[in-house]
């Protein structure tokens, strides 16, 4: 596995190739609202390959000013590829056709009530991105290379929780669960192999709500 992950079409073959043979564990709603979010792979720029990483705007009704993959609740009668598409554009501006979809991962259930599809889309190289204010302030790129730090994930204790709450070092912060949950088996399944699942994983009190 390379180290510096760069940005071919022999990574976009190797991830696809990774997602298709992981077995998904069938959703289990259980009268969550169904939700999407983006695993979008870019260029960082110097050829490597990275995915977009968000934090949402701070004026938001909900989860404001949290680290976040773009994503929101499924419309009614849309797929979670679907869904994951449109909150590509409606939050960073871009565009992608649904061939461009890699495969998807475990659902991962939330404290706040939502049931999120993980969606791996290739975005392809000179991906412009911009900001929606309304949902977004800043938009990261953030290399492969950086889910592999040592140390990474860390699994942390709550008295609320029997649970490990799960957190990575991202963009100069910690980023929690649910992302975090999404981002460690991505890096697992698409970019290892390795079929680790996520869903017992803690997500902080403050995500609760």
């Amino acid at each position: 596995m390379p180290e510096d992950f760069p940005f071919t079409d022999d990574l976009r073959a190797a991830m696809a190739a990774r997602l298709a043979a992981f077995e998904r564990r069938p959703p289990e709603a259980g009268g969550l609202k169904r939700a999407a979010v983006a695993v979008a792979a870019v260029d960082d720029g110097r050829g490597r390959a990275a995915f977009v990483l968000t934090k949402r705007a701070p004026r938001m009704k909900r989860h404001a000013g949290q680290w976040a993959l773009p994503g929101g609740r499924l419309d009614p009668g849309e797929t979670p590829e679907e869904a994951a598409l449109r909150e590509l554009g409606e939050e960073v501006n871009l565009t992608i056709a649904p061939g461009a979809v890699l495969g998807r991962l475990d659902d991962y259930p939330t404290r706040s009530g939502y049931l999120i599809a993980p969606v791996v889309v290739w975005a392809g190289g000179g991906a412009g991105l911009a900001a929606n204010p309304g949902e977004v302030a800043a938009i990261h790129r953030v290399p492969f290379p950086a889910l592999f730090r040592p140390g990474s994930p860390e699994f942390v204790r709550i008295p609320e929780s029997d649970r490990p709450v799960i957190r990575m070092p991202l963009a100069g912060s910690k980023i929690h669960a649910p992302t975090a949950a999404v981002l460690y088996q991505f890096r697992e399944v698409a970019l290892a192999g390795r079929a680790t699942r996520v869903a017992h994983l803690e997500q902080p009190v403050f995500a609760w709500r």
